[in-house]
């Protein structure tokens, strides 16, 4: 199969980076991409109330377009991640929705990790307008490729992508904002690192150049296969990538190679309620 990666510079104008994802996401297709995936805050990406005010539902019209141009153009579409509006819930959810070829929602992920960290200076606080999501999410590709769904912050915690796989997980999806001084020193060793360790593809789109309210992306979005090697990055500007993902050789790395097969989970067990660390 055929995958591609969306590298956006989104901004607090919705209608203007719904009109980029579109233009970008039918250049994949056109290009043989099966299956395309979106950076995390596609929807819009600026000051708090520039947030604030582009969250939306699931049923508004972000992922009414997904539907849309999945269907139209017969694609796995995985709209990166949004600001969802959940009824009943004070903050918002970071929310990734997959949508199959036949503009149906397949699965729909919130993000487990909160960006809560400060980095060379600038404090980050998704927690103060976000709620984390607390569902391990692994969908299925209109191949019957099965993808586990993960959102940039996720990238640091590799329990979350060991469970993945172990749940069957051939590919991995990781829409990102990753900032820019992260991306310099960390994007692409852990987004290697998790393709090699769990033997899967990884699909890490993300966000490049600054953004309303002082945050600025790194780029470099990747296509990664299972022995860690990049099938395509992109470069310094909003553009779509696409590699082909050769999954019978998938398939030969974890004979040759059985680390998924070959853990020892009972030597791992860990009290949490003894030892919380």
């Amino acid at each position: 199969m055929r995958a591609g990666a969306i590298q956006l510079n989104a901004t607090g104008d919705v209608d203007r980076n719904l009109e980029r994802a579109d233009r970008l996401v039918r250049d994949a297709a056109a290009r043989g991409a099966e299956l395309v995936v979106l950076p995390e805050k596609w929807t819009v990406l600026g000051t708090r109330e520039q947030m604030r005010a582009g969250a939306q539902g699931l049923d508004g019209p972000a992922i009414s377009w997904a539907r849309d141009i999945a269907a139209e153009l017969g694609i796995d579409l995985l709209a990166g991640s949004m600001l969802e509006r959940v009824p009943g819930q004070a903050k918002a959810s970071n929310t990734s929705v997959h949508v199959g070829p036949d503009g149906e929602l397949q699965a729909v992920y919130r993000k487990i990790h909160l960006f809560d960290v400060e980095i060379e200076g600038t404090v980050y606080a998704e927690s103060a307008t976000e709620d984390p999501g607390s569902e391990i999410v692994v969908s299925e590709l209109g191949g019957g490729v099965s993808m586990g769904m993960s959102i940039c912050y996720d990238l640091r915690f590799p329990e979350l992508y060991r469970i993945l796989a172990l749940r069957g997980a051939e590919l991995l999806a990781v829409p990102s904002a990753f900032t820019l001084p992260t991306t310099r020193d960390h994007w692409e060793v852990l987004v290697r690192a998790r393709a090699i360790e769990n033997q899967c593809f990884v699909v890490a789109a993300n966000q490049i150049g600054p953004h309303p309210g002082g945050m600025h992306s790194g780029g470099r979005s990747l296509i990664v296969d299972p022995w860690g090697l990049v099938l395509a990055s992109a470069p310094d500007a909003e553009t779509a990538i696409v590699a082909d993902l050769d999954l019978q050789a998938l398939r030969s790395i974890r004979e040759r190679l059985p680390t998924l097969t070959q853990r020892r989970p009972e030597t791992y067990a860990w009290d949490y309620a003894l030892d919380p660390r």
